[in-house]
């Protein structure tokens, strides 16, 4: 498996670096064939966070992360809640195969809006407002997010879900390729977004 360590906003230390592998290891053994795991280790101020990831042979990825005090806290942290969602799920992952050739990912993207949205203006690129009314919202992208949106089946996307620890998901259809969307309702169920087909 191969492993890698980024330090954001930190100094970077080869005893950090060495634990959170140890650690990672710790999951590696619950994983059905794992090919690669990052893990970013970053600061704010007094918050020390670690974002994991895993990256399987059959195409789906688990992730985690955890905030502290103090690193070695969120990285035992982070790695305790990954290995408990991945006992959970690990018949399911055992049985969900590796996709044929020629079934092809589609990308997607997610972004976080805020206030104050921005806009290039067209012939000088001078970044403008959309409206300079008062009355009209104004929004802008801070943080957007590149995914692929994996083939696989509703049963599979749920798992994903869970184990990404996301609201929603994009996917497509192992049947017949259409994007759809898994999403988690407020009542603890799934709700699911399907585009038609192309005879609809």
């Amino acid at each position: 498996m191969q492993f890698a360590v980024t330090f954001r906003h930190m100094e970077p230390t080869d005893a950090l670096k060495s634990y959170a592998k140890e650690r990672m290891e710790r999951v590696r053994k619950y994983l059905p064939d794992p090919i690669a795991c990052h893990v970013v280790l970053s600061t704010e101020r007094h918050n020390h966070r670690i974002d994991v990831s895993f990256q399987l042979h059959n195409g789906l990825s688990i992730a985690g992360h955890e905030t502290t005090e103090n690193m070695y806290s969120s990285i035992d942290l982070c790695i305790a809640k990954i290995e408990r969602q991945v006992r959970k799920y690990k018949g399911k992952l055992e049985g969900m195969r590796a996709r044929p050739h020629g079934v092809h990912a589609l990308p997607w993207s997610h972004s976080i809006i805020d206030e104050a949205f921005q806009e290039l203006h067209e012939g000088n690129g001078k970044a403008v407002t959309k409206s300079d009314s008062p009355a009209t919202p104004e929004f802008t992208v801070v943080k957007t997010e590149k995914f692929h949106a994996q083939p696989m089946s509703v049963a599979e996307a749920i798992v994903q879900l869970n184990l990404l620890h996301e609201p929603f998901l994009v996917f497509r259809h192992d049947t017949d390729s259409r994007v759809a969307v898994v999403y988690k309702r407020d009542d603890g169920s799934y709700g699911l977004i399907e585009t038609p087909t192309a005879s609809s």
